[in-house]
């Protein structure tokens, strides 16, 4: 018996990774905001996207848990997020098109920057995303409901665990082959990516604005 909770614990965990896998990979902000802060702050810029995304996400699991989580799914909350959140993308990604730096620049001011910048990204990008909750008070509760019905407390440990894991994995890689490509990477090439980002990423927090009022 004992040893059969454990496979199930460790195929529920293979099964929260690819499942968070196949979200993660979906182009979005994050991604977005992982490549520009990957050609900005090098290869830690992935890695320190996802620890803010963590503690957005932690967050939001305590306060599911307290049993708030009709409110992130509730019509109000939607249009409400998806306002200020689509608001927030438009500005991020204006900034982003608009820049005038040069790589030269950038490696200059990376060396004399704060470090927690690309963690503030994680978490501006994960909190003005209104599919973020979306996903967290639908999917999301439902895989730790089904963790706690597998092995208690050990299931949500093992269901966080791969869903984690998928999103450190994913973006780290995203931002190892960025900064690698920065090496080889021209002015013209880096303003090209910069401004293509901050127009998707502009389009985007559009779209979020109007969806959020056709709903």
């Amino acid at each position: 018996m004992f040893d059969n909770i454990w496979i199930g614990i460790i195929l529920f965990t293979a099964t929260s990774f690819v499942v968070g896998l196949s979200g993660a990979m979906v182009p979005g902000p994050m991604l977005t905001v992982t490549i520009s802060d990957s050609l900005k702050k090098g290869v830690t810029a992935g890695p320190k996207i996802v620890i803010g995304h963590i503690l957005v996400e932690f967050l939001l699991i305590l306060l599911i848990f307290a049993g708030l989580g009709w409110l992130f799914g509730s019509g109000i909350a939607i249009v409400v997020i998806g306002i200020i959140g689509g608001s927030i993308m438009v500005i991020m990604g204006f900034q982003m098109a608009i820049s005038s730096n040069s790589l030269e620049d950038l490696h200059k001011n990376s060396e004399n920057s704060k470090g927690y910048s690309p963690v503030l990204n994680g978490i501006l990008t994960s909190i003005s995303n209104p599919y973020f909750f979306i996903w967290w008070a639908t999917v999301g509760w439902a895989f730790m409901l089904k963790g706690i019905e597998l092995a208690g407390i050990l299931g949500v440990v093992g269901f966080l665990t791969g869903h984690w894991f998928s999103d450190l994995g994913w973006f780290s890689t995203v931002s190892f082959f960025t900064t690698k490509g920065s090496n080889i990477m021209k002015d013209n090439h880096y303003k090209i990516i910069m401004s293509v980002s901050g127009i998707f990423l502009m389009a985007l927090g559009v779209y979020f604005v109007i969806s959020s009022y056709v709903l």
